[in-house]
Order: structure tokens, then sequence, then C-alpha cells
């Protein structure tokens, strides 16, 4: 078990966590009308570039020029270092980079500017631990839509290893003209503001954001939220589709709950947040899977339809907004959800309620099969 110690989301609902989880509370959405450079009509959640660059470098005063995805990135880390008040040069400190595509709109830009190694990850990952003056290599997960869950369960690995204090796990992605024409590719794209787990759901929205949160060791007697654990398992089925059995996720989540100290039942969990793409075979595959380990009557909520699918940040994001709402006793409604829309019996939140229980699941599925299980918990 890990603590949190501080967080933060930059997408366009925000530069905070405060006020994303308010306008998440509120029902308001960051995703909008777009229309490509093809004039297909489509719908995103983009972050506006003016006012990042002027929160970045009003907060992290930079030296030389940095794209938007660095840009979102170390305003994010800085300003969860700045609440966590820790020493970030420190030996005892690691950072993780969560993300999937990172610089990819270079590659549509030849003469950028930058230097020819800036569209790596690893380069990327490298400018947010100098930007802290930390010493060690820092690690990069990119994992597809899953990259989140995984980085945080290798802070969890990390801070189980002596003389590793804290780990810093900030989670990145943007939604440049690539991006959007490869999920055109397939279809997947909803011109309107999705609807997970509804029957009218035909397709995502792509988001922006950058997300971080500060992990440490656990202190005897301190209450806060924790990551209990968690389990990744792949279920090996189609290089983009999900298992129709959910047997991935399935095995996951029974594994995550079946660990020694597990000692609560599936009705005290107070909800899911799910991956919840509102694609119709995820959420059908999530469905099953919750159905499989005996949790359909715990609610589910999905929140992609407030920040669109922010990819390698999703994890961060999403399990940031679900420890808040853990936090204050919340259980989220799944903004979009209207008509049941799944084959089989699952709890579907509709409206904001409040509860007692004092643990909660967070669920990614991703290409290649990846899924992936969070499980957080809140101590009084």
């Amino acid at each position: 078990m890990i603590q949190k110690l501080a967080d933060n989301i930059v997408s366009p609902l925000g530069f905070s966590t405060a006020e994303n989880y308010g306008r998440v509370c509120r029902g308001e959405s960051g995703v909008i009308p777009w229309t490509d450079p093809a004039g297909a009509h489509i719908s995103l959640s983009r972050i506006d570039r003016e006012m990042l660059f002027k929160a970045f470098t009003d907060t992290c005063k930079p030296k030389g020029a940095f794209t938007s995805p660095e840009q979102a990135m170390l305003l994010s880390a800085h300003l969860a270092v700045k609440e966590a008040g820790i020493d970030a040069s420190a030996q005892e400190t690691i950072f993780i980079l969560s993300s999937t595509k990172g610089n990819i709109e270079l590659l549509s830009c030849p003469d950028h500017g930058f230097e020819k190694d800036r569209i790596h990850l690893w380069y990327m990952a490298n400018l947010l631990a100098a930007h802290f003056n930390n010493p060690n290599t820092p690690i990069t997960v990119s994992n597809a839509c899953i990259s989140g869950a995984c980085a945080q369960l290798s802070a969890y690995c990390l801070l189980q290893q002596p003389g590793i204090e804290h780990v810093l796990v900030t989670g990145v992605d943007m939604a440049p003209d690539f991006i959007v024409a490869g999920f055109q590719s397939f279809k997947s794209l909803d011109p309107e503001r999705c609807r997970p787990f509804d029957a009218r759901r035909i397709g995502l929205n792509i988001g922006e954001a950058a997300a971080t949160i500060v992990y440490t060791k656990p202190k005897k007697n301190h209450s806060g939220m924790f990551l209990k654990g968690g389990c990744v398992r792949n279920d090996a089925n189609h290089i983009s589709g999900p298992s129709r059995t959910g047997e991935g996720l399935f095995r996951a989540l029974t594994e995550t709950l079946s660990t020694e100290d597990i000692t609560f039942t599936t009705q005290e969990i107070a909800f899911i947040c799910a991956h919840g793409t509102a694609t119709p075979y995820n959420d059908q595959m999530e469905a099953i899977a919750f159905q499989r380990a005996g949790l359909d009557r715990v609610p589910v909520f999905s929140l992609k339809a407030h920040f669109g699918h922010t990819m390698g940040a999703a994890g961060l994001l999403e399990s940031i907004v679900s420890m808040k709402a853990l936090e204050e006793g919340t259980i989220l409604p799944s903004l979009g959800y209207e008509q049941p829309g799944i084959e089989g019996d699952i709890y579907i939140s509709t409206e904001k309620t409040k509860t007692d229980n004092r643990h909660c699941i967070k669920t990614l599925s991703g290409f290649g099969g990846g899924n992936a299980v969070l499980l957080f918990e809140k101590q009084v």
C-alpha cells in the first residue's frame, strides 16, 4: 500500500484538481464540436494553447522553448510537487512518465526547430526529471490506454524498495491531427459528445490532459488516500478489439480482489470508475467482466464524457477524480448515460449520491489486449 501525497490535473476543465473535480460534479464537459482539416465533424476535448502557455510560463519560468505536451506535463508536475512540499531533486525521488504519443505532432513538422530526439518518449521523460534537477534516470511507461495504471503500479513496486521515499507519476497526451486521423481510420469517433454504456453509443471522443500523482511510503496512523494494490492482465485477443468475454479484465479484477490483505466484501466497494470509452465493444466487455467478477451491484460510472479519452493521461486523471470522490464520500453519475444499452445487468450510476464505503476500483483497457485494475482505499 502506498499513500497519495499530492496531485494535479491540467485539462480543458481547468489547471487544478479542485477546479476539474468541481466542474465534473456540476456535470460540465470539455468536449466540444470540432472540424478536422478534411472537413469531417467530430467532437474533441482540447486544452486552450494560449491559456496553457501563459500558465506554464508564469508558473514554471522556463528557459528555452517547449512543445504543448511538454508544457502541460511540466505545469502539472510542478504544481503537484509544490502541493506535496517535497524535495524533487533528492536522490530518494523517482520520476515516471506515462504517455502513448508524447511529441508525435513533431512528425508532421520536419522544420520544427527542436532536437531530432525530441520525438522520443525517453527524451520527454528526461525533460521532466531535469526540470527538477533530479539525478535519477526517469522511467517511461507506454502501454496504450492502460499506461497510467501501469505507471502507478510501477510506483507501487518502487516504493517497496529501501532508499526510495517519493515517486512522482505524470501522464500526458495531446490530440494532434495525426492522432485524430488514426482514430478516424478505425471509425471509432463520435461526432457528438460520447455516451458511455448508453444504447446510443457509437464511439469515443479524444481528449487532452496532463495529470500527476505524488506517491510516498505510508506512515503509521496516517489518514488519507492510498493505492492499495492492482493488477495487469493481457487477454491477447486482438491488436485493437477487446475480448468478447472480458477475460483479461475479469482476471485482473479477481486477482486484485483476492490478495491476502483484502478484508472487505464487494458490497463494501463504493464504486467502479470504468474505462467506459463509449465504443460498442469496450463498454460491453467491461460489463461482462464486472458481472463475472461479482461486481454487478457496484455503481459504475465513466468520466470520458467530461474529458474525452486522454490516452496516456487517462489512468492518472481518472484515478485522481476517483480518489477525490471517494475522499468526499461521493458516487458520481455517468455523464451521457440515459438509455440502457448493455447486454446483462450492471448498475450504472445516474445521479450524484453519497457513500460511506472506503474502497473504489479504477479499470482501464487498451489496444493489444491490455487490462488494468487499481484499488484505492480511504483511511480516516
